[in-house]
């Protein structure tokens, strides 16, 4: 894995032409047992458009949001969005990926954060959930950081590399993202910087800078 380095990153929808690049990230099994707790096969591009394809297609309606990650060189590093996104219980669960050769640089908890954002500020969640292997310290170490509170433990209920993995559930509600968000803007310095492209004017960064929505 890469050393920490400066940077500034955006997200932008996931497009279909973004599937190629996943594609080679998923051939990793350990890292796609890891993230994904339904996959055990690698992808190939054609597997990627049938599970990712509703994703990227802004014509469908959907209860997925996917934000691609990008380099300042416009080269693809990571994904994160959101899944299961109910109107009713004003609800989803969140999701992360980053590349393996780019983690370490704090975009997973900058990224994590704009998505945040945008689950409580933009589309008016209440709650957001996350799911992690119990042995994946660093999603447990992020989530923790990001105001996440553990709710719950599923026993055994993600296997992989032949054993049975317990599954942590985390859950975040708006007032409670709305109580940490200043503190961690203060923690995360301007080194790395994740925000959403075309949002130089309008704001939306982490960290947040005087034109972005207000660290309240």
């Amino acid at each position: 894995m890469s050393e920490r380095q400066p940077g500034a990153f955006q997200l932008r929808p996931l497009e279909t032409d973004d599937f190629a690049a996943m594609a080679g990230w998923f051939q990793n099994v350990t890292d796609l047992a890891r993230f994904d707790r339904s996959a055990r096969v690698p992808f190939s591009t054609a597997g990627m458009e049938d599970t990712w394809g509703q994703a990227a297609d802004p014509k469908r309606k959907s209860s997925r949001c996917w934000f691609a990650i990008t380099t300042g060189t416009e080269e693809l590093c990571g994904v994160s969005g959101l899944e299961s996104i109910t109107a009713v219980n004003r609800d989803a669960v969140i999701a992360l990926f980053i590349d393996e050769n780019s983690r370490r640089q704090g975009i997973g908890i900058r990224a994590t954060a704009l998505v945040l954002d945008f689950a409580f500020r933009q589309i008016g969640l209440n709650r957001v959930t996350s799911y992690y292997r119990e042995d994946n310290l660093c999603s447990q170490r992020m989530t923790a950081r990001a105001g996440f509170e553990t709710e719950g433990r599923m026993r055994e209920a993600w296997f992989a590399e032949g054993r049975y993995f317990d599954m942590i559930t985390v859950g975040l509600l708006r007032r409670d993202w709305e109580a940490r968000r200043k503190a961690l803007a203060r923690e995360l310095d301007a080194s790395c910087t994740a925000r959403f492209r075309g949002a130089v004017v309008s704001g939306w960064a982490w960290p947040p800078g005087p034109q972005d929505p207000p660290a309240d």
